[in-house]
């Protein structure tokens, strides 16, 4: 398996590591390495949405978004 070394780290931001993996339960190598991938998944995720064709609501998000609160808050009797 391949290594990476990142050199010249701050160490305030070594320490913010160390102690983020720590709360985490997780080394300080697994910490990283999580981090890196939901970038890079992030990235693919964004890169596949922009590819995506546009959709048509026929009416702003927003109120499709209160519409869709609205009913549930009925549903609940809110």
């Amino acid at each position: 398996m391949p290594n990476l070394q990142v050199k010249n780290v701050p160490a305030a931001l070594h320490r913010k590591i160390r102690a983020q993996a720590q709360r985490q339960g997780r080394t300080v190598r697994d910490f990283v390495l999580h981090a890196v991938i939901r970038e890079i998944e992030r990235d693919e995720f964004r890169a596949r949405l922009s590819r995506r064709k546009g959709v048509d609501l026929k009416r702003p998000a927003a109120r499709s978004l209160e519409a869709a609160r609205a009913e549930r808050d009925a549903e609940l009797d809110l």
